[in-house]
């Protein structure tokens, strides 16, 4: 962020520019933005890089106006530098929100599902000791939670401790990880697929019948992420095969219906 003066000037140029292009923003639209990312899109050549700006401008914290100031602290309401900044502690530090020891309680004040089953991971234990090797949040979710590791990703990460040169081999366990995730991401897909076809369904009690059969099947796949943020992956198998079977059965349902 700027002090007044230049960066007032700089910031109005560019809302000028971007009404004169797309019109004027609504009332609601007005009041829901993150004057901590205008500021610093205004200025390209402070810190944080635009990459990172951009990043979170495309993330669901950015498309929910999840500000800044949420995780990195600051005043959001001035354009004066030191007011705008004040508190706010570099990701290096050990006592910053976004430190990566920090991450899990900063991400969990929301996220709190995921929170509670990381805290119970031995990589949460070692995370806590100061291990500079185990995952944290932006690991698998990136800096700004803008994207989760593909398959292949995964596997490369465990396989950076976990590999037969790792400093914890684990045979298998990088390449099962990998496995794991496409599963899952398989049947999230084909619940989609079935969920779209459901809303297509006008007989009221059938429609109802099917979104029921449609949460049941929901349950073990919640359970599954539950289990890939403990690590657990014997259960996310388990729970993995559970919604597998019944996201078929949905769909053979909803393909054969009942006369």
């Amino acid at each position: 962020m700027v002090k007044r003066g230049v960066g007032s000037v700089i910031r109005s140029s560019v809302i000028l520019v971007a009404l004169a292009t797309f019109g004027a923003p609504t009332a609601e639209a007005q009041l829901n933005r993150s004057n901590c990312a205008d500021c610093h899109f205004a200025n390209p050549y402070t810190e944080p890089a635009q990459a990172h700006l951009e990043e979170w401008s495309r993330s669901p914290h950015g498309r929910n106006i999840v500000g800044c100031e949420q995780c990195h602290g600051g005043n959001p309401d001035t354009f004066e530098s030191l007011q705008a900044h004040r508190d706010v502690l570099g990701s290096l530090n050990p006592s910053s929100a976004v430190h990566r020891t920090q991450l899990p309680s900063t991400c969990g004040a929301c996220h709190i599902g995921p929170y509670v089953a990381f805290q119970s991971s031995q990589h949460f234990q070692l995370l806590g000791e100061g291990d500079q090797r185990v995952p944290t949040c932006s690991t698998c979710h990136g800096s700004v939670g803008a994207h989760l590791l593909s398959p292949v990703g995964l596997e490369r990460q465990c396989a950076s401790c976990h590999g037969p040169n790792g400093v914890a081999p684990r045979p298998g366990r990088a390449a099962g990880a990998r496995l794991l995730l496409e599963g899952v991401a398989e049947v999230r897909d084909s619940l989609e697929a079935a969920e779209s076809l459901i809303d297509r369904i006008r007989d009221p009690v059938r429609r109802a019948e099917l979104e029921a059969a449609a949460q049941q099947a929901e349950v073990p796949v919640i359970q599954a992420r539950q289990a890939g943020h403990r690590f657990v992956f014997d259960q996310l198998e388990e729970r993995l095969a559970t919604a597998r079977a019944r996201t078929a059965e949905l769909l053979a349902q909803l393909v054969n219906p009942s006369p």
